[in-house]
């Protein structure tokens, strides 16, 4: 008596990733998902290899990480994919802070970010 599979999230020609605690914080993530929305994948892999953004690195990991995701768990065409979704979610704040003039205290917010990128394969129109 084994639990039953559970359901795909997503529909069959889709596949994704989830980056968590990213440290940054979804403002500056999301500049940088913004790059690669609806773009190719081998475009978007392009974008963010070059770039200047710290974050991109964490992106360029995730987006690879939906990839393979496809290809792999899927068997999605790597070269047919798009990046049909990537949106930015908030995670933990950190509170730190520093003493200030006359026994004030002022505060530090460390934010952190998650990250979900879902690719897909467009459907083949039927003639």
């Amino acid at each position: 008596m084994g639990k039953s599979k559970n359901p795909r999230r997503v529909a069959e020609n889709e596949a994704f990733a989830v980056s968590r605690m990213l440290r940054t914080s979804p403002q500056k993530l999301n500049l940088v998902a913004g790059l690669i929305r609806n773009l190719p994948v081998e475009k978007a892999l392009t974008q963010l290899q070059f770039s200047k953004k710290r974050i991109s690195d964490d992106v360029l990991k995730t987006l690879q990480s939906a990839i393979a995701n496809a290809e792999n768990n899927h068997g999605l065409d790597v070269d047919e994919l798009i990046v049909a979704e990537a949106y930015v979610g908030k995670n933990l704040t950190m509170k730190r802070g520093r003493p200030r003039a006359r026994g004030r205290y002022g505060k530090i917010l460390k934010p952190y970010a998650q990250l979900t990128i879902l690719v897909r394969q467009p459907a083949e129109e039927q003639a």
